[in-house]
């Protein structure tokens, strides 16, 4: 999950989280304090898991999450433990950012602000350049970035 600086305007700073699958692009979530475990599994709740059980109705579904402390919580494991009958969790190599497709969609969105023509000034600015970025974000790229990752792991 990056924590963003806006590169011309260094004093923004933004955490996001986001979500995504071989055919859909879900949400992308502000993230307004720092990730402990209590907020990482509201993320959980309220963002990933409908989003899962809108993708995989059908229980088949696989999560990939980073390594994190929050991640691997007590909190959190129990969570996952408490739904792994609606899908499974990969277990992620540490120190491996290359094969985990969402640190390349957060490339994209760091290239679309910083190709703006004017910089974010605020926050709130900040995060609606990044919110738009995302929704526009080709299904055909998070596929290939998918490929690309399986195709190396």
């Amino acid at each position: 999950m990056p924590s963003w600086n806006c590169t011309r305007a260094w004093w923004l700073n933004i955490m996001v989280w986001g979500v995504f699958s071989r055919h859909f692009l879900g949400s992308l979530v502000h993230v307004p304090t720092s990730l402990n475990a209590i907020r990482y599994v509201e993320l959980l709740d309220d963002s990933f898991h409908p989003f899962m059980m809108f993708c995989y109705p059908h229980v088949n579904g696989v999560f990939q999450q980073e390594n994190r402390t929050s991640h691997k919580s007590r909190l959190a494991t129990g969570w996952l433990d408490e739904h792994s009958f609606e899908f499974s969790v990969i277990n992620w190599p540490p120190r491996r950012p290359d094969l985990n497709p969402i640190e390349h969609l957060w490339v994209i969105l760091e290239q679309g602000v910083k190709g703006q023509n004017t910089a974010p000034t605020n926050i709130s600015k900040l995060w609606t350049a990044l919110a738009n970025i995302w929704q526009v974000i080709p299904v055909k790229c998070f596929q290939n970035l998918l490929n690309l990752c399986l195709l190396v792991w």
